[in-house]
Formats: C-alpha cells, sequence, structure tokens
C-alpha cells in the first residue's frame, strides 16, 4: 500500500514531467523529486535530448539548495535508465548519491532498460517500489510506449467541426468554425508532437503554415505533407524554412523525370522528399500510409504525430486503422450541408462502424473538447 504522502510527492513528480511536453521529445517525459524527511528538497524533469534527465536535475537542485540527498527518497514518473546513451545512467548517479528509496510511476518500456533499472538499484541495496499512479504516468508518455512496443507512432487526429459534424461549407470556407480559444488549445497538442501531418489538399485550400503560434515553445515539430504526386507550389507556406522546424514531403509513385526534378527543387528549400508508394494493385501510386507512419517511428524517432488534415486524408487514415486518438472540438452552431469529418465508406450495418472510447471531455469558451481512443 503507498501513503497519502506517497501520493501526493509522486504526484508532484507528475507535474514536473508535464514541464517536459514541449521539450523532451523524442525522450519520454519524466519527472522527479528528491524528499527527506517529508519535505522536497529537490525536482527536476526531462530536458532537451542530450540534457539531463529527470533524476539528475533533481539531484542537483537538491544540491544547489545545501541539501545532503543520502538517506533520501526518489519518486520517479519512469523507471531510471541503466544505460549509456547521450547521458550517463540515471542508476548510476542515484546510487553513487546515497538513496535509500526509489518510488516509480511504472517500468520503462524501452527494451535496453525494461526492469534492468529496477534491478541494479535493488542490488545496490535501495528500496524499490515500482506501480504508484502508473495509469497517471502512461498517459504522459503514450507515444514513447508505443513506439517502444510496436515500433509506430501514436497518432492523434485533430478536427474543428460544427455540431452537425461539418468541418468546412461546401465553398471550401473553414475559418473559423471554433473559437479562438480552442484553437490555441490546438497548438499546445501541436507543440508536445513530435510532428505535424497534413494533406496535399489542405495546403492546396488553406495553404497553412502547420507550425506552433502562441505558445511559449524551445522547438517547432517537424512538419510531414502527404502529397502523392508531388504537386505541392514551391511557395506553400509550410515549406518555408524561415517559420522554424523542417518539413518532409512524402510522395507516392511518381514519374522519374518529375520526383528528380521537384526532390532538387525542394532540397534547396531544405524541404525532404521521401518515396513511399502503395504498390498494391488498384493504389493508383498514392503513398503506403501505414509505411509512412513504421518510417517516422523507425528513421525518425517520431513518437507522437498531430494530424490536421481534410476529410478526404482523415477518411484514408482512418480506413487504414493508422489513428489512435481523436481530438474533436466541437462549437454550438449548424452548418448543414459542408464537408464531413472523414471521407468513409457507406455502411451496411452497425456492425462495421469503427468505435471510439470517450477519454475526456472539456469546455473551452463555448466549444467543446472530446478525446476518444480507438477500441481495441
Amino acid at each position: 500500500m503507498y501513503s497519502p504522502k506517497d501520493h501526493e510527492f509522486m504526484n508532484a513528480a507528475l507535474a514536473q514531467a508535464k514541464k517536459a511536453l514541449f521539450i523532451s521529445n523524442p525522450n519520454p517525459r519524466v519527472g522527479c523529486v528528491i524528499v527527506k524527511e517529508d519535505q522536497i528538497i529537490g525536482s527536476g524533469h526531462t530536458q532537451v535530448v542530450g540534457g539531463d534527465h529527470a533524476e539528475i536535475a533533481a539531484l542537483k537542485d537538491a544540491k544547489s539548495k545545501g541539501f545532503d540527498v543520502a538517506g533520501a527518497s526518489a519518486y520517479v514518473t519512469l523507471e531510471p535508465c541503466c544505460h549509456h546513451g547521450r547521458t550517463p545512467p540515471c542508476t548510476d548517479s542515484l546510487i553513487q548519491s546515497k538513496i535509500s528509496t526509489v518510488f516509480v510511476a511504472m517500468q520503462d518500456p524501452n527494451p535496453l532498460v525494461a526492469g534492468q533499472g529496477l534491478d541494479q538499484l535493488r542490488q545496490a541495496g535501495i528500496v524499490v517500489r515500482c506501480g504508484l499512479l502508473e495509469k497517471e504516468a502512461t498517459e504522459l508518455n503514450i507515444g514513447f510506449i508505443k513506439r517502444m512496443t510496436q515500433g509506430l507512432p501514436w497518432v492523434r487526429m485533430k478536427i474543428a467541426s460544427s455540431l452537425d459534424g461539418k468541418t468546412a461549407l461546401n465553398n471550401g470556407v473553414s475559418q473559423w468554425i471554433t473559437n479562438a480559444d480552442a484553437r490555441l488549445d490546438g497548438h499546445r497538442w501541436r507543440a508536445q508532437a513530435c510532428c505535424i501531418l497534413t494533406g496535399i489538399g489542405t495546403v492546396k485550400e488553406d495553404n497553412p503554415q502547420m507550425n506552433v503560434r502562441g505558445i511559449d515553445t524551445q522547438r517547432q515539430p517537424l512538419r510531414v505533407l502527404i502529397d502523392s504526386f508531388l504537386d505541392v507550389p514551391l511557395d506553400a507556406k509550410i515549406l518555408d524554412a524561415s517559420i522554424g522546424g523542417h518539413t518532409i514531403v512524402i510522395c507516392g509513385n511518381v514519374e522519374p523525370q518529375h520526383l528528380e526534378k521537384t526532390q532538387q527543387l525542394l532540397h534547396d528549400k531544405n524541404v525532404t522528399v521521401i518515396q513511399l508508394a502503395d504498390t498494391t494493385p488498384g493504389s493508383k501510386g498514392k503513398v503506403n500510409l501505414p509505411a509512412v507512419f513504421k518510417y517516422l517511428a523507425e528513421k525518425l524517432h517520431v513518437n507522437e504525430v498531430h494530424v490536421e488534415a481534410g476529410f478526404k486524408l482523415n477518411g484514408s487514415l482512418l480506413r487504414e486503422s493508422c489513428v489512435d486518438e481523436l481530438l474533436v472540438y466541437m462549437a454550438p452552431r449548424l452548418i448543414g450541408e459542408g464537408a464531413g469529418m472523414a471521407h468513409l465508406p457507406e455502411l451496411s450495418s452497425l456492425d462495421q462502424t469503427i468505435n471510439w472510447t470517450l477519454a475526456e471531455h472539456v469546455s473551452i469558451g463555448n466549444d467543446l473538447r472530446l478525446r476518444l481512443y480507438k477500441e481495441n
């Protein structure tokens, strides 16, 4: 059993982990507090890649305040690492600091750790307890966990719609269905993602920047454009390097001469072109969408993908079972005829529907934000 104080301190560690939401990718968001005599004497969270992990930041914080951490307890939201990467193992620092007890919210799914960190601490005589507020810790690193266990990122599809499920008028006008507060909230979700993904239809219709604005963040997520036939206008805002971040254009089976020419033109704009064509019969040379996410996870270490696209690409991603979560902002207005949330085939039975579980509903001004997870 865990005491009320244990819950209090782990909640403090989780609050620290949330401070890493916008900066730690592709590393997990981890928080740590050092506790002695029922008082927090040090706290920290994961820094940018190559910087201190949460445990090191917390130990340094305690030391900077003049505290002796020997005999103290550490509350950590993820199992301390035990391998050499860009930084030394956190287990070594905890052992050398003579921490007596380590409370861990969840085991690290990274195969390089996967319980070995806990074992090292125990072998050094440290009392280890694992599982306190595990659900909350899991939610913070849902993308990292999926990449480590399945080799795929967590895909979150953001949709802004009316009450009757329309995302744009028939003439294409969609700005703005939801209010300014909802749009700013959407940028917070962009900021925590490793990449923002959209389609060529959205680029041609709206010419969006697909970057983070209005949110204080140290980095811009990678921008990914699905453009089967390399039709992107060279002056599209999504290609502009001056807005921060990098853009990757993913195409399908493009005629070789056009591919070579466009690759060079985009290379001159510091844009990368990747060819991932769907070779199945009837695919018409379009992009292999499941291969996109495998590529993003394996080659670019992407944990979370934030999708903001039109109803056609939304429908394709849903049909291909690429989406894990729906992030829906619903405005209290009725539009009538217009574009829907996703272009999906007509069904003959309710048994064929894609079912979702409501994870959260929050009012943002007059709008309603829904988060839904796909049922297994």
